[in-house]
């Protein structure tokens, strides 16, 4: 069937009429970020998915199982929450007995609901390793849930492959003059992220637009930057209780 976003859906995606859901992409380790993921386990956030082991301190799964990790995933699956083990692609670099590996890990030690792959291959000569990664990581976790991490818009054979696509991964300065890809108006909004960095809290609210206008049904937004080598991605936004209070609950898909 197809899904189409019409212009009139896409007006009400702008006016703020469908909700959007925030995907984390990974604070700091717990040790190093406490407060981070914590501040996760307040009930009602509207929460699509956290991904696990993407933090500075010892990416990926570790060599062993992590009470500080496994103590911070806990109250979150225990609330429904989608938790994703990261996994780094590098591009289609990585073999994929490295890859499987990490996953197994992941699963033993975390009982992560799906994975995130940072770093996917987003061209057409990606697709067929992609493919193979993607179904023997559904053979090791039946229903599990897959984001393709590839931080710009991939060619369209990559949407056949995961539940969700990251199309945007970048700085405010780029995302709001980006434009979508127009096959991704063929799929609903559910099915596309955005993470976007060092947006200035009085344009938060033009991001969420470009967000709505674009189709992403998921997003996380922060005021933190990569200036200096720095990732944006391991603490919470300044602005994380209003960008909260602005995405949600709203009429439904």
């Amino acid at each position: 069937m197809s899904h189409l976003i019409s212009p009139g859906h896409r007006r009400a995606l702008a006016a703020g009429k469908v909700p959007l859901r925030l995907g984390v992409p990974g604070f700091a380790h717990p040790l190093v970020a406490p407060a981070e993921w914590g501040g996760l386990q307040r009930p009602g956030l509207p929460l699509d998915w956290v991904v696990l082991g993407g933090g500075t301190l010892e990416g990926g799964p570790g060599s062993r199982p992590d009470r500080h990790r496994q103590s911070a995933v806990a109250p979150l699956r225990a609330a429904g929450v989608r938790v994703l083990g990261h996994l780094d692609v590098g591009f289609g670099s990585r073999p994929l007995g490295e890859l499987l590996s990490d996953a197994q890990r992941f699963l033993n030690w975390y009982k992560v609901d799906g994975f995130s792959l940072g770093r996917a291959p987003s061209d057409a000569a990606g697709l067929a390793g992609t493919r193979r990664l993607v179904g023997t990581l559904r053979t090791v976790l039946d229903g599990a849930y897959l984001v393709l991490v590839h931080g710009t818009h991939p060619c369209a054979g990559y949407a056949a492959l995961a539940d969700q696509l990251v199309t945007f991964c970048g700085p405010w300065s780029r995302y709001r003059w980006s434009q979508t890809a127009e096959w991704t108006a063929g799929h609903p909004p559910r099915r596309f992220c955005h993470l976007v960095h060092g947006v200035p809290r009085d344009r938060l609210d033009e991001a969420l637009r470009v967000a709505r206008w674009q189709g992403a049904g998921t997003i996380y937004f922060t005021d933190r930057t990569d200036h200096d080598g720095l990732d944006p991605w391991e603490s919470l936004p300044g602005f994380w209780d209003e960008i909260v209070s602005r995405v949600g609950p709203g009429v439904s898909e």
